[in-house]
């Protein structure tokens, strides 16, 4: 118990360590939300490695077995050392805890640049339905960018470097422009990436891997971000509707006899 409890505690320090400098921040990036009851975002899920939340992810398959998050959230991680918690508002305790029996990162996934941050986990075990657990649709395809609002929603840290928040929080922010945001994180932007920001709200670290909603379903998937709400660089998040993104989820969900 004391190893499990001090490599989670080492795994956190490291995760915060690395939003302190200026390159891509690879746990994420909820700051100025509020409150959320898990009843009103049912598809939500904590992503825990040894036990304890470290990332968020969504449930996104019709027999509910499938959980969609980044890449970054389990590279360099086994499988046995990962398990989802959903159907709680709070984090780590509640609902119910499922093993997972494989993880499917995007194999061009990239942990210097966080392209194709893009990751499919299946549970050991279905989801039960409930108004606490339900599937999110992914965005249909093609559907017009720009000048999108959407909500997200996670656990992660109330500002950068800050304690992590023990309700489920949400947000909504506001598409950026994608030349805008290229220029703001010097051409790091790919077509795997879209942003979005609005003043001093913003996913935050330990949000990585969770849902971002538009009205018509999820769009995006909380990847990486220069700090938390920092009105210089908005937040990043894997591009569901690109298409290299959208087919391998597709791919791997079909692979595994879900659809």
């Amino acid at each position: 118990m004391f190893k499990i409890v001090l490599v989670a505690a080492l795994v956190a320090l490291a995760v915060d360590a690395r939003f302190l400098s200026k390159t891509p921040q690879q746990d994420g990036r909820i700051v100025g939300g509020v409150d959320a009851n898990i009843e009103d975002y049912p598809y939500q899920v904590s992503l825990l490695r040894y036990g304890e939340h470290s990332c968020g992810g969504s449930i996104i398959a019709p027999v509910l077995n499938i959980i969609l998050t980044a890449a970054h959230c389990t590279d360099s991680f086994s499988t046995k050392s990962l398990s989802v918690r959903y159907g709680s508002s709070l984090i780590n305790e509640g609902g119910t805890v499922i093993d997972l029996s494989e993880v499917l990162q995007h194999p061009l996934y990239n942990p210097e640049t966080v392209d194709y941050d893009i990751a499919v986990l299946k549970l050991d075990g279905q989801v039960l339905l409930s108004p606490q657990a339900q599937r999110v649709n992914l965005v249909p395809r093609y559907l017009a960018v720009g000048g999108r609002s959407a909500q997200v929603s996670g656990w992660g840290r109330l500002f950068s470097g800050g304690p992590l928040s023990e309700q489920l929080q949400v947000v909504e922010v506001k598409e950026e422009d994608r030349d805008a945001c290229n220029s703001a994180y010097s051409g790091k932007i790919t077509d795997r990436m879209i942003c979005f920001k609005d003043p001093g709200q913003d996913s935050c670290q330990q949000d990585s891997g969770g849902p971002l909603v538009h009205d018509v379903g999820q769009i995006g998937v909380v990847s990486w971000g220069y700090g938390c709400a920092d009105p210089a660089y908005p937040g990043v998040y894997s591009n569901i509707d690109n298409e290299s993104i959208r087919e391998y989820i597709e791919s791997a969900v079909t692979a595994h006899g879900i659809r």
